[in-house]
């Protein structure tokens, strides 16, 4: 059981030191007395919950963790405390998906590591402190150039290396090739089907989630086009992962545009450890569907996303999934690992 004075104290201390509220601003935020506001603040730094990153689990949070974790089959799921952000939470994602990326380099035992882009994942990296990992490689799952050839603005694959000195590998080609026969040849080609084969060897891929609609990322990074919307809307898709394309009930789709995109297949990301990170209310359906596909490990996503989750009706679980669910747990762990 967490206890609730030392949740209020986490609570506080994002607050005053990831969000930058006053400590009477703090007060105001949590309905209680300024001068309550400066004693939590001062045991969350007495009892070393504020380092780099604010550590520290939040009643609510944890709560919502378990649930998610159960309704969805997850390994474990990290949900950042609320920063009043409003519709995009980047902040509070990028600290909590920070600390996550902070915490598995430390281990070191994930060698290689995919990483997408957008974004979020942009996000992450800046909020990430230098951390050495010169044995670790990182590599892309996902071409960083639009059709245009120019540089995607969200690729973090340099930025990566810069924070930890590890070697980083791109993929020098579109996200989506203009024909699967395009693609196939692009895959051939010296280098990039050795990226390719090192994006096999993964043992982790932290990836972000993105959603489908007109004026989404997609669209404007010209990665596709307006008309390919309409087609992916047409066809029933509500959500992107690496490319690939899902409903509602989080089926995957199998379309055109998905055998064009220069990453993995659908069946070899189902033999890898996938933790995604997104959220804001917008791209509740989209992480709805994702979470259904059951391809997910783990899920980093903020508070208030979550809610919005866990108010769902519960899923409707298979025999299938069930037996998924029960082998699950047995490497659940901590749930904030």
């Amino acid at each position: 059981m967490v206890d609730g004075e030392a949740s209020l104290a986490t609570r506080a201390a994002w607050l005053y030191f990831a969000a930058g509220l006053t400590q009477s601003e703090v007060a105001d935020r949590l309905n209680i007395q300024s001068t309550k506001a400066h004693r939590l603040i001062a045991r969350a730094s007495r009892e070393g919950m504020i380092r780099v990153f604010v550590e520290g689990p939040v009643a609510e949070c944890v709560a919502l963790e378990n649930t998610l974790v159960e309704r969805y089959g997850l390994a474990f799921c990290r949900v950042a405390p609320d920063l009043g952000e409003g519709d995009l939470p980047l902040r509070a994602l990028a600290l909590e998906g920070a600390s996550f990326l902070r915490q598995i380099l430390e281990r070191g035992e994930d060698k290689i590591i995919g990483v997408g882009h957008g974004r979020t994942l942009a996000a992450v990296v800046e909020q990430l402190p230098q951390t050495p990992a010169r044995g670790v490689q990182f590599v892309s799952l996902l071409g960083g150039l639009t059709r245009k050839f120019a540089a995607n603005p969200f690729d973090v694959i340099h930025r990566l290396a810069e924070r930890t000195g590890a070697e980083a590998y791109l993929l020098p080609v579109p996200v989506f090739a203009n024909s699967v026969a395009d693609r196939a040849v692009l895959m051939q080609q010296y280098g990039i089907a050795d990226v390719f084969a090192l994006a096999r060897k993964a043992s982790l891929l932290f990836v972000g989630i993105g959603q489908i609609h007109a004026e989404g990322f997609l669209v404007s990074s010209g990665m596709i086009r307006p008309d390919e919307v309409v087609e992916l809307k047409r066809a029933g898709a509500c959500a992107d992962l690496l490319g690939h394309f899902f409903n509602a009930d989080g089926e995957l789709l199998d379309i055109d545009l998905s055998a064009r995109a220069t990453s993995m297949e659908a069946a070899e990301l189902r033999k890898h450890r996938i933790v995604a990170i997104g959220g804001g209310l917008a791209k509740v359906t989209a992480l709805r569907a994702v979470l259904r596909s059951r391809l997910l490990h783990g899920l980093i996503i903020d508070e208030v996303t979550a809610q919005a989750l866990a108010t769902d009706k519960p899923e409707v679980t298979s025999g299938r999934d069930k037996n998924n669910k029960t082998k699950n747990k047995g490497q659940k762990g901590s749930k904030r690992a």
